[in-house]
């Protein structure tokens, strides 16, 4: 059953909607039949009391001789069968008719008055078996009329048009229920599809503030938090400027009196410990700043872009060992600067602790999925996540000796799930690292 289970909330609704519909036709069309079942039998009942009348009274008004050939001429409506004997077909031994069949044939009551009194028989046995009505009727003169009565099964579902009407009016409540379910679910997937946008773009447009009162108020709560959430963004991105701007001028007053020290290996460590403080700060602005929500996104070809990633992280250092495969153009919409920022970001790191940077880059049905690969130790399987934390280095090879400041993977998955992708780091079974990239496109 969760095989043709719908996955979204417009396919529930609308399956649950249709499914309880043709329950409800279901039932009132069993209604009706079981009606129409009634008036059948009733109708049928009536063809047989009348024509059975009909018959008897031909009957009794003729002669004895005559009888048989008068009866062999009358046309018999269907389930009514009748003979002529010397005795009745009734016997004693026989079941009673059922009530509803003694009352719809009229086999029971006081003979009625007037002129239609000579015409009743002059005795009546009645009598069921095996689904049978027997009726005896004694003439007057001599001889019985033995009838035998055999109901019509009773035929509900037998007119042809039933199943064409049945479907045509699910038909046409399914559309109906589609369109409505479809008009009234679509607030949500706008919803959706908004947040995702904010999430990709905190300077995504509101949305409109119009429809039925709670979707309208959905909406004006939902720009509301995107306005906070915008907000908080831009005094946090003004406070770490301001931070970042004040910070320099001591590090360059410091780097000044770091030029008049005396000692050497003091003067150089010093230096090289400002150097490192500016790196620090550079990065942090850059990650608090936030670069790819601001950056619009363009098609870029992101199998060019590893290639040149790849190229000018090798001119740096001799010997790196890169390589790159894939298709030779996939383009995706993609902020170029913080796409190349974050592939820079994958690729040096594993230059840097795997000695090796292998970029491999595939289209997966939702987008395209780059994954760059070493050589190195790898990282334990409990810190796989902790190292997109903020300034985490692990201690066997992130120290501050080697120039990382910790933050080069948090930047790097900030901006994949900026672009709505994912970044993911996996231990590869022969050795090294993997860093997974997915984008969507």
């Amino acid at each position: 059953m969760r095989r043709f289970w719908p996955r979204t909330l417009a396919g529930r609704t609308a399956l649950v909607l249709i499914l309880a519909l043709m329950a409800v036709q279901a039932a009132g069309l069993t209604i009706h039949a079981l009606d129409r079942v009634d008036l059948q039998r009733r109708q049928d009942a009536r063809e047989v009391s009348f024509r059975t009348v009909a018959l008897w009274r031909a009957l009794v008004t003729t002669a004895p001789e005559r009888r048989p050939a008068l009866l062999a001429e009358t046309d018999l409506p269907p389930g009514l069968a009748a003979t002529l004997d010397e005795a009745p077909s009734v016997t004693p031994g026989m079941r009673p008719v059922p009530e509803r069949l003694s009352g719809l044939f009229r086999l029971d009551g006081p003979p009625s008055p007037g002129p239609g009194r000579r015409f009743r028989p002059a005795e009546v046995l009645s009598g069921s078996e095996r689904g049978r009505v027997l009726v005896s009727l004694r003439f007057p003169d001599r001889g019985w009329l033995n009838l035998e009565v055999s109901p019509p099964r009773p035929r509900p579902w037998h007119s042809p048009t039933f199943a064409i009407a049945f479907a045509l009016m699910s038909a046409a409540a399914a559309l109906l229920i589609l369109w409505a379910v479809r008009r009234l679910t679509r607030p949500v997937a706008e919803l959706a599809a908004a947040a995702e946008r904010l999430g990709r773009d905190v300077n995504a447009p509101p949305l409109p503030e119009a429809g039925p009162r709670e979707v309208a108020t959905a909406a004006a709560a939902f720009n509301t938090m995107a306005g906070n959430i915008r907000r908080f963004v831009a005094d946090r991105t003004q406070m770490l400027a301001a931070i970042g701007h004040d910070l320099r001028t001591p590090i360059t007053r410091l780097r000044l009196r770091a030029e008049l020290m005396e000692d050497d290996r003091l003067r150089e460590r010093t230096l090289r410990d400002l150097e490192e403080m500016e790196r620090m700060i550079a990065a942090t602005l850059a990650f608090a700043r936030d670069d790819a929500a601001q950056e619009q996104a363009v098609p870029l070809d992101l199998a060019a872009l590893a290639r040149t990633v790849l190229d000018e992280a090798a001119d740096g250092q001799e010997g790196a060992v890169t390589a790159y495969a894939g298709p030779d153009r996939l383009v995706l919409p993609l902020r170029p600067l913080s796409a190349k920022r974050a592939l820079a970001n994958l690729v040096g790191n594993a230059l840097r602790y795997g000695g090796a940077a292998r970029i491999t880059l595939a289209r997966g049905p939702r987008g395209a999925l780059l994954a760059v690969e070493d050589d190195g130790p790898g990282i334990p399987e409990a810190a796989l996540e902790e190292v997109f934390r903020p300034f985490h280095r692990l201690e066997e090879s992130r120290n501050s000796e080697t120039g990382g400041t910790g933050l080069g993977l948090t930047i790097a998955r900030s901006i994949a799930r900026a672009h709505g992708g994912e970044l993911l780091l996996r231990n590869r079974p022969g050795g090294g690292l993997r860093a997974e990239l997915s984008l969507p496109g």
